[in-house]
C-alpha cells in the first residue's frame, strides 16, 4: 500500500534538517529497566530544539518551501509544540510565522512561541476553531498551511527520530512512541518497516483521549471526539495520512489513565533527572503497565520521550495533591 512518505523521503529529511536540529541522545535507567522487566532506552526528543521531536517535522516542511512561498510565511494551528518548532524553523529561514493556539494551551509555550518571533491568533479550544482560524489567517496572510501531523514533509521529518535510534541502539526489539494526531509514530513505523521490519511498532495514548485506541479496533478512523486527559500534547485525533500508517504498521495501541501518567512523569523526574512534559509520560507508563510487561520477546525497548514542555509552576502532582 502506498503511504504519504517513505524511508527515501525520510533519509532525505535528515539531511535537510540536519543544521538545524539536535542530534539527541538516549539514555537509559536501572530503576526503570527493573520496573519494566526488561532493558528500556529513552529517546529524549525533551532535549530537541524548541523542546520536543516537532522540530524535526517543521523545519523538513519549512526548509522544503520555494523561495516566492517561504516570503508569505506559514501558518499553523497547534496547542504549544508543533507552534514552537514552526515558529524556530521559520526565524531560521527569516520568514513570518503565524500560530493559531487554543486559548487554554499551556502558558509556558504561548510565550515560547511568541519568544521566538511568531505571532499568535487564539482561538476556542476546540479542533473545529483551531482549523476556522488558521483557514482565515492563511487567506489574510497568504501564508502556506504546515499541519502539525497530517502532512508528508512532517511525517518524513518525525521519521528521522527512527533513522537515529537504529544508529544508537543496535538489536532493538521494539520502539514504543505516543500517539496523538500520529505523525511520530507513522513516521517512525513508516521508517522501520523499510529499514529494519523486525523491529515492533507501538503507540502509547491515554485513555481519555482514545480515539486512535478506538479507531485501530474498529477498522474506522474516529474522526471527532472530546478528549479528557492532562497530556494535551495528545488530544487530536489522527489525520487521514497518519491513520492508514497506524491501521497497517502499528502492532497495538497502548492505554495509560492520568493517575498512571502523572506517577511516570514523576518518576522520571525523580530517577532520570529528565524535565518531561505529561505526553512524553504516556509511553512511560504504558511500558510499566501490566499490558506491555505481558508481552514476550521484547527485551530491548526503546521509548521516545516526546517533548519537555512543561509548565514547572504547575506540575500536574502538585495539582493532584
Amino acid at each position: 500500500m502506498s503511504y504519504a512518505t517513505n524511508l527515501a523521503a525520510i533519509r532525505e529529511a535528515r539531511a535537510r534538517i540536519a543544521p538545524y536540529v539536535h542530534l539527541t541522545p538516549v539514555f537509559t535507567s536501572q530503576t526503570f529497566d527493573a520496573r519494566a522487566g526488561r532493558r528500556l532506552f529513552f529517546k529524549c526528543e525533551n532535549l530537541q530544539r524548541g523542546g520536543a521531536f516537532k522540530a524535526r517535522g517543521a523545519t523538513n516542511a519549512v526548509m522544503r518551501l520555494d523561495d516566492e512561498a517561504a516570503s508569505r510565511g506559514v501558518v499553523t494551528h497547534s496547542s504549544g509544540n508543533h507552534a514552537q518548532a514552526l515558529a524556530i524553523a521559520a526565524r531560521a529561514r527569516g520568514i513570518p510565522a503565524h500560530i493559531v493556539m487554543p486559548k487554554d494551551a499551556p502558558r509556558v509555550k504561548r510565550a515560547a512561541v511568541e519568544g521566538y518571533g511568531a505571532t499568535v491568533h487564539l482561538c476556542e479550544p476546540t479542533l473545529e476553531a483551531r482549523e476556522a482560524t488558521a483557514a482565515r489567517v492563511v487567506e489574510e496572510t497568504g501564508g502556506t498551511l504546515v499541519p502539525p501531523y497530517d502532512h508528508p514533509d512532517v511525517i518524513a521529518g518525525q521519521g528521522t527520530v527512527a533513522l537515529e535510534l537504529l544508529e544508537q541502539v543496535p538489536d532493538l526489539d521494539a520502539v514504543l512512541v505516543p500517539v496523538g494526531g500520529g505523525g511520530l509514530v507513522s513516521g517512525v513505523a513508516l521508517a522501520l518497516c523499510e529499514l529494519a521490519p523486525r523491529v515492533r511498532v507501538f503507540a502509547a495514548e491515554p485513555s481519555g483521549a482514545d480515539d486512535a485506541y478506538r479507531s485501530k479496533a474498529s477498522g474506522a478512523r474516529v474522526e471527532r471526539h472530546e478528549p479528557k486527559t492532562i497530556a494535551d500534547g495528545l488530544k487530536t485525533t489522527l489525520g487521514a495520512l497518519t491513520w492508514p500508517v497506524v491501521r497497517d504498521r502499528i502492532e497495538e495501541i497502548l492505554l495509560a489513565g492520568d493517575d498512571a501518567t502523572v506517577a511516570a512523569m514523576k518518576l522520571v523526574f525523580e530517577r532520570m533527572k529528565l524535565v518531561i512534559e505529561p505526553s512524553s509520560a504516556v509511553p512511560v507508563a504504558a511500558a510499566l503497565g501490566e499490558r506491555f510487561r505481558a508481552l514476550d520477546g521484547l527485551e530491548r525497548v526503546a521509548i521516545v520521550l516526546s517533548g519537555g514542555n512543561v509548565d514547572l509552576d504547575a506540575l500536574p502532582w502538585l495539582h493532584r495533591r
